[in-house]
């Protein structure tokens, strides 16, 4: 079976959404993004905010230290306001969703011995999709889409896995992506250090840190 190049189905995507406001057919769309990070979400916003409106959602009960979740929301409501400032496309607005470590615990009872990149993370992957895809309909959001497409470690064909199905049980568009493509994730280090932001060595959970 063909691997997808969900590099390429964005870039068709976007190239209808171009058209398609070039002609004024349709209004800029809106884009409810889940963000793991600033470091992660710093090219993915550089890229897509020339095409939506983005709502970023801080969504990552994953993460199990207290300080460390705050330091990372802080990090990227300030990047956001650094984005906003210098006008690089459309404004971007942020939600934080619900910190509720709690929530991560029970869904990885029993896989807590998982290899890291298995079926423990699948089940975060869709802990988190699941969420993002529910506001993004609450929101009239035109498209839903996450972030952690650009990181080599993630799993990119089940993220969209993922992602594909949650828009079938919301109906809200998913946005295909890998983002690490075309040296997203390259740009992203560089954005990074540009921008002086916090980059963390760990996913956040605490069986990936151990």
């Amino acid at each position: 079976m063909n691997q997808i190049n969900y590099q390429k189905e964005l870039e068709k995507v976007l190239d209808r959404i171009s058209q398609k406001e070039a002609k004024k057919e349709i209004e800029v769309p809106t884009l409810f993004l889940h963000s793991c990070c600033a470091p992660c979400s710093s090219y993915v916003l550089e890229y897509l905010c020339v095409f939506f409106r983005i709502t970023v959602f801080y969504f990552n009960p994953n993460i199990s230290d207290t300080v460390e979740y705050k330091k990372r929301v802080e990090e990227q409501k300030r990047l956001i306001d650094a984005y906003n400032r210098e006008e690089k496309g459309y404004p971007i607005s942020v939600i934080e969703g619900e910190y509720e470590p709690l929530v991560f615990y029970q869904m990885a009872k029993g896989l807590e011995n998982c290899p890291e990149g298995g079926e423990r993370c699948f089940r975060c992957y869709e802990l988190r999709l699941d969420e993002t895809a529910k506001r993004a309909a609450e929101a009239g959001s035109d498209y839903f889409a996450t972030t952690l497409t650009v990181s080599p470690l993630k799993n990119v064909s089940k993220l969209n896995e993922i992602g594909q199905k949650m828009s079938e049980k919301y109906g809200v568009l998913w946005l295909p992506s890998d983002f690490k493509k075309k040296e997203g994730y390259k740009r992203s280090i560089e954005l990074s250090a540009q921008y002086e932001l916090y980059r963390q060595n760990y996913c956040g959970c605490v069986y990936s840190n151990s």
